[in-house]
């Protein structure tokens, strides 16, 4: 990976853990938590949507949108394990 990608990886996984604790208020981490979540769910969304045939696409607001869907699956699975 070039250092620009894992850069641009990074700000969309925040972006996506700040939208995903929005979205799912009284689930996150805090700020920082969620930042981290997004960056998972980023990494996830990655590897997830293309096996099951969706395609991410080259834009920024397609990499977030897909990012935030997979850091909303991701706190909502946390949120089933910390009950």
């Amino acid at each position: 990976m070039v250092f620009s990608s894992i850069l641009a990886m990074l700000f969309i996984g925040a972006v996506a853990g700040w939208l995903s604790g929005k979205i799912t208020e009284g689930r996150g981490f805090g700020l920082i938590g969620n930042i981290i979540v997004g960056i998972v769910g980023a990494f996830l969304a990655g590897l997830i949507f293309p096996a099951l045939g969706f395609s991410v696409g080259g834009g920024l607001f397609s990499s977030i949108l897909f990012a935030t869907i997979g850091a909303v699956i991701l706190l909502f699975l946390i949120g089933l394990v910390k009950k």
